[in-house]
């Protein structure tokens, strides 16, 4: 009998220390002496048995390889990533966005509230109404099943245009999930232009989890966040933002960046939203763009931002070394899963255990689709079609996409954004093709980081047992 790969896998080092990423588990194997003379010569072709286990040792780490699947027999299909999910029923919900409004103090260029993919400008503003709200609170719990822990996050628009709702809402909400016997978490994300002591000190105290969108310092803020009459955001938010982190120490509060071509240089927004403005975590995300945008990102700019995140990612492991979180979200991010040994069947949560609410209460597949029609479910004052849920899970499936078949990292990939496929192909269910040597890039960088920390500093990955993946 010969032996073959039983897996795809991708293998990388940290110093002498060799391991190999297993494809359909997302498992990581630390490689001994024996096991890699026993892949690599599996890496020539098909081999006998006998030639592979020719000492006791060798046998032994092959039985082992065996097991976990790193080897089968000649002849046998690799492990599938996972088995086709075509459920009677979708599972139960653990978070709802609500997009609480439409309307923005801001005229952001890249926004995707009136962005590509939607047919037409809406004709006029829509805020959600209280009684929609608590609508969709009850949606929330009535679709949760057995899940205990409840997420409600409060999205725009500029969330903040429609506090005398939030606030309220999020009284009921915590009031309903306790009768239930359950538990509900907040968050919400604002450009920070409305916050106000008043409102800074509801959050603090009532631990709501806030990100706040800004691109970094005055010349990258204010070339794409102004108002409507061009003036540039900064000079207003920087003193709010630096009161929201001085007044609210109830939980960390993350920036999220989006990146375009008027400017990348991850390293310097970075610093300054770390150490100029304080925030704990920092994550950073290419614009979501048709490509005749002139803020579009080319093949050299995402070339560029790799780059930028090698170096960012070199600061972590330094500071990981000296037991110091260096908050690069998108790193942490990534680690986690790796940690978990996550295994993806579908992009994310949307359409699994997360739904959009629209501020007219249409139910989206996730904050970035609602309104925008072909892709609602449904409506909370009258009831989510879970049919179109299930047929989502169906098409979305990474076992449907077959140009990912053959991609080492689609286990924690699986395809992409399914907004970013709207915007770019037309179609949700597409993958991001446009990402893929990136995303194959930025995963290798990922393991080398995580090789390098439980070769250095294997302690440090502790903080992600308790991160959960969607």
């Amino acid at each position: 009998m010969s032996l073959v790969y039983g897996s795809e896998m991708h293998r990388f080092q940290s110093g002498e220390r060799h391991f190999a990423f297993l494809v359909p588990s997302s498992m990581v194997l630390e490689l001994d002496p024996e096991s890699r003379g026993i892949l690599d010569r599996l890496g020539d072709g098909p081999q006998p048995v006998d030639t592979l286990a020719a000492t006791p040792t060798a046998g032994e780490a092959l039985k082992e390889l065996a097991q976990l699947g790193a080897v089968g027999r000649e002849g046998a299909p690799l492990i599938p990533l996972s088995q086709p999910l075509t459920p009677q029923s979708p599972p139960p919900l653990s978070t709802l966005v609500l997009n609480v409004t439409n309307s923005c103090n801001l005229s952001c260029r890249y926004c995707y509230e009136y962005g590509d993919d939607r047919l037409e400008k809406k004709a006029e503003s829509a805020a959600m109404t209280e009684e929609t709200a608590r609508q969709s609170v009850e949606t929330l719990i009535a679709e949760s099943g057995a899940n205990k822990k409840l997420q409600l996050t409060f999205f725009g628009g500029e969330t903040l245009l429609n506090w005398k709702v939030l606030k309220p809402t999020m009284e009921y909400a915590r009031r309903r999930a306790t009768e239930e016997g359950k538990f509900i978490d907040f968050a919400l994300t604002t450009n920070a232009t409305l916050l106000t002591s008043e409102i800074i000190r509801f959050l603090a105290d009532n631990h709501v989890g806030v990100m706040v969108s800004i691109d970094g310092p005055p010349e990258l803020q204010d070339a794409m966040r102004v108002f409507s009459n061009g003036r540039g955001s900064y000079d207003l938010i920087a003193p709010k933002i630096k009161e929201l982190l001085r007044v609210h120490r109830s939980r960390p509060i993350g920036a999220r960046v989006t990146l375009t071509s008027a400017g990348i240089d991850v390293p310097g927004i970075f610093r300054h939203l770390t150490e100029e403005l304080g925030f704990f975590e920092v994550g950073f995300a290419p614009v979501t763009s048709s490509t005749g945008q002139d803020y579009a990102i080319d093949g050299a700019g995402f070339d560029k931002i790799l780059e930028q995140f090698r170096q960012l990612a070199d600061e972590y492991v330094r500071g990981a070394l000296e037991d110091r979180y260096v908050g690069f979200a998108n790193l942490s991010d990534m680690l986690g899963e790796i940690h978990q040994g996550v295994a993806k069947s579908y992009a994310c949560g949307a359409g699994l255990g997360l739904l959009g609410v629209a501020p007219g209460g249409e139910v989206g597949l996730c904050h970035r689709f609602v309104g925008s029609g072909d892709h609602d479910f449904g409506n909370v004052a009258t009831g989510i079609d879970n049919s179109k849920r299930v047929e989502h899970l169906e098409k979305a499936h990474i076992d449907k996409r077959t140009d990912c078949r053959t991609c080492w990292v689609r286990s924690l990939c699986a395809g992409g954004c399914y907004h970013e496929a709207q915007v770019r192909y037309g179609d949700r269910f597409h993958p991001n093709l446009h990402y893929c040597d990136w995303i194959r890039s930025w995963t290798a960088l990922g393991l080398e980081v995580y090789g390098t920390l439980l070769d250095k500093n294997p302690a440090f990955l502790d903080r992600f047992d308790e991160r959960k993946a969607v």
